[in-house]
Formats: structure tokens, C-alpha cells, sequence
């Protein structure tokens, strides 16, 4: 269901780590996806933030998937949904 989401809303996704957190400390975000496979170290403080600003924050299984499911040919390791 989670990558389904994120295909199905494209054009409202920030990809990447950087951009995430900035649009998560600027109020932009109504939930996070983080793929199960990255990095622990680096995810981390989205996990925390989300969790500080109350954001949900979905866990998906795959980087490679959560890449393919926002239309780029790389791997995501974290996906924002930006607000409506």
C-alpha cells in the first residue's frame, strides 16, 4: 500500500535525506516514508523529528522499490509527502 500511496501522489513527494528534513523543519510534510533497507545511522534523524513534530513515519521495505515508486532510477531512502 505505502509505495502504491507514494506513486499515486508523485507530484507532492521530496526525495532525498537533505531535502526531507528541511521540509520537515518547515512545516511542509504530512508523512514520511523511510525504506527498511538504508542506513539506520542516516535515517535516524528523520525518525526523530518526525516523531518530535508528530509527523507519521512509515516504514517500506525497500530502497530500490521506494525510488521506483516516485519515478527515479535510484534507490530512496527517504520519501516526504508534502501537505496539501
Amino acid at each position: 500500500m505505502s509505495y502504491e500511496k507514494v506513486k499515486q501522489v508523485k507530484s507532492q513527494t521530496i526525495i532525498g535525506l537533505k531535502q526531507t528534513l528541511k521540509a520537515m523543519k518547515n512545516g511542509q510534510i504530512s508523512e514520511v516514508y523511510i525504506a527498511g533497507d538504508a542506513d539506520r545511522y542516516i535515517t535516524r534523524e528523520v525518525e526523530e523529528l518526525a516523531k518530535t513534530l508528530d509527523i507519521p513515519c512509515l516504514r517500506v521495505d525497500s530502497k530500490k522499490k521506494l525510488g521506483a515508486a516516485c519515478g527515479i532510477d535510484v534507490g530512496a531512502s527517504t520519501v516526504a509527502i508534502k501537505k496539501w
